[in-house]
Formats: structure tokens, C-alpha cells, sequence
């Protein structure tokens, strides 16, 4: 592979430079983006494989990035699982008959994979063939806390009312939801891996709102039996919640190769308790995109001396690009990576 830095860093194997890529880094922000978004509705794009990997080249392409991530959407899955899902421009995804007991569980499907989500794995094969070795590729999934959470509240919630309630009035059926999608996920996760993905990224989006005990109980496990049963000679997992400073021991216990930090996360600490153990990818706050070039190289360097020597980090954002984010912007912080990181590895 020309450039495997993304790979020796998820080893922890010396690199000449830290790798860099971005959450959501083929997005909105992008006019070449939009360009392919004003043809087809957003479902339509992850479900039409040359679309999807022709989205999914535009950071590397045009961005410098060190690794390509597949354009879909964590719900996928969820859909095949027998939910209708609509994506609404404002609003994000919606479930217009959301879980709300026994009956609801109970009528779910595990799927066969490649019969449901077959266009996820044609996209994969498209852009092995494209890529041509360039830079790896990423697959990934939500974890099941985080799906089954869009599954009973019916939309992006802010107090995740309805699902609490699920821990407290019923959690035995919320671990009989938690199972089932924990079947499909790993399914859907290795036809990924078969299909040619060289790493997987787990997204527990909304495990930041539990407590580090209802974390212990509703997510940790079940995402490390996922890692346990996809794991393959050669391909990282990463694991990332949002808001999950709290659950880094529980986080490091899962089996996943590195942890991805949000920007709350310090990341000398953490390289300190765990950096023997994991990989670390992380952590500039995506905020930190809106100002001028010499202000994000400062603070791309904050982020690099708090890493220190060595390998073992994978530069990122705390969370997704924002849609806002000047293009340009984007592109200074990625230059700044490579040029600032070089001293690092010398």
C-alpha cells in the first residue's frame, strides 16, 4: 500500500508522520459533495454503490487525507432489520413507527446481510478498485446502544427520555432489542471485512448519555462481543463515543485497537494510562475549523504536543466535520498535521 499510516498507527508501529483523516470527512462542507447530493436524496446516495464510493473519494482525492471511511450511514442495518427509516434534510433521520414494546422487539428480523445491505459491500468492492492501494479503507456500523436508541426514541433525541425509560421499566427487554442487534451488526460488520474494509469503526454516538454503570450494562458488552467475533489478522477496530471521557477503562476492556477521544478528553492523560495498551485517535474540537489558518495550525500543534513522541495516534476531530466548515479550512488543518507531526517521529 503507498501509504499505510493509518494502519501502523492503529499498531502502534513507527510511522514518518501522523496519519489524519476526519468523521464525516465526505460531507456537506464540500461543494463537490452537494454536487452529487442535489441528483439523489440521501438514502438514495448510500444505496446506490457508484455514488456511494464516488463520494466516499472525494477527501482523498481532493483533501489529503491518509485513509478513505465508506459513505453510508450508521442505520443502515437498522433498516434491514424491518424499520422503515426517512431522512429528513433538517431533522436527520426519523422512524415514523419507532419501538415502543414487547411486539415491536419481537417483530424484528436478523436479516441475511447480503440480501438486505448487498449495495454497502458493492460499494467496498468498487472502491478497492479505485483506491488501488492508495490509502485503506474504513467500514463501520453504529454499536447497538446507539442504534437501539434512534430504534425506541424515533429521532435524535436530547434527553433520551423514551429509552431511559426502557432502563428503568424494562431492561430485560431492551437487552432482548440490544441482542438482536448486536446478531445483525456482526453480520453486517464482517461482509464488510470480507468485502475488502482494512479497518472498522464502531460509533456509540449516544452511550454519553448513560451513566458509567448503565454503560457497563447496555453497551460495553455487547460491543465487545462484537469485536470478538469479527476480529481478523491485520484489520483495526476503533471505537468512538461521544461524550465517553467517562468509560475509557470500560472502552479500552472492549477489545478495540483504538479509542477515539472527543475534544472534553485530554490527550496526554490518557496516553499516559493507556497508550501501552491502544491506539488513540483524536481529538481537535471541530469549532476549532472556523478560524483562520494560523490559529488551526496552533491548535493542531496543542493537539500533537499533547500526543507527544512516537507513534500510536491517529489525528481526528472530537466529532463530525460541521457542515459549515470552510473547505479551505479543512484543508489547512490536514496540511498542518503533516508538516507539524514530522518532529514527532524523528
Amino acid at each position: 500500500m503507498k501509504n499505510d499510516s493509518f494502519l501502523k498507527a492503529c499498531r502502534r508501529e513507527p510511522v514518518s508522520f501522523t496519519p489524519v483523516w476526519m468523521m464525516r470527512q465526505a460531507g456537506r462542507y464540500m461543494k463537490e459533495y452537494q454536487a452529487i447530493r442535489a441528483k439523489v436524496d440521501f438514502l438514495t446516495l448510500c444505496k446506490t454503490p457508484d455514488l456511494a464510493a464516488k463520494a466516499t473519494l472525494l477527501p482523498v482525492d481532493l483533501m489529503e487525507v491518509d485513509v478513505a471511511i465508506l459513505f453510508s450511514d450508521i442505520l443502515i442495518p437498522v433498516e434491514a432489520m424491518g424499520m422503515e427509516v426517512v431522512f429528513t434534510e433538517h431533522k436527520g433521520p426519523q422512524f415514523p413507527r419507532p419501538i415502543r414494546d414487547e411486539d415491536g422487539v419481537r417483530n424484528l428480523i436478523n436479516p441475511v446481510i447480503e440480501e438486505k445491505t448487498g449495495f454497502v459491500f458493492e460499494a467496498i468492492k468498487i472502491l478497492k478498485k479505485e483506491l488501488a492501494d492508495r490509502v485503506p479503507l474504513i467500514g463501520f456500523s453504529g454499536a447497538p446502544y446507539t442504534l437501539a436508541t434512534y430504534m425506541i426514541e424515533g429521532e435524535t433525541s436530547r434527553n433520551f427520555n423514551s429509552i431511559k425509560k426502557w432502563i428503568y421499566r424494562s431492561p430485560d427487554q431492551l437487552h432482548k432489542l440490544l441482542e438482536k442487534i448486536t446478531v445483525t451488526v456482526t453480520d453486517y460488520v464482517r461482509a464488510q471485512i470480507d468485502a475488502g474494509a482494512e479497518a472498522i469503526q464502531f460509533f456509540d454516538t449516544w452511550a454519553g448519555a448513560l451513566s458509567a454503570d448503565e454503560y457497563r450494562e447496555f453497551s460495553a458488552p455487547y460491543l465487545r462481543r462484537i469485536i470478538a467475533s469479527i476480529r481478523r489478522p491485520g484489520v483495526p477496530v476503533i471505537s468512538y463515543v461521544n461524550g465517553g471521557g467517562l468509560f475509557l477503562d470500560q472502552m479500552v476492556e472492549s477489545g478495540a485497537d483504538v479509542i477515539s477521544l472527543d475534544w472534553r478528553v485530554d490527550l496526554k492523560s490518557t496516553r499516559e494510562k493507556y497508550g501501552k495498551r491502544v491506539a488513540l485517535q483524536g481529538n481537535l474540537d471541530p469549532c476549532a475549523l472556523y478560524a483562520d489558518p494560523a490559529v488551526i495550525r496552533r491548535e493542531v500543534r496543542k493537539v500533537l504536543e499533547k500526543f507527544g513522541n512516537g507513534s500510536g495516534h491517529i489525528f481526528n476531530l472530537g466529532h463530525g466535520i460541521l457542515p459549515d466548515t470552510p473547505v479551505e479550512n479543512a484543508l489547512a488543518m490536514i496540511r498542518a498535521v503533516h508538516e507539524e507531526s514530522v518532529r514527532f517521529h524523528q
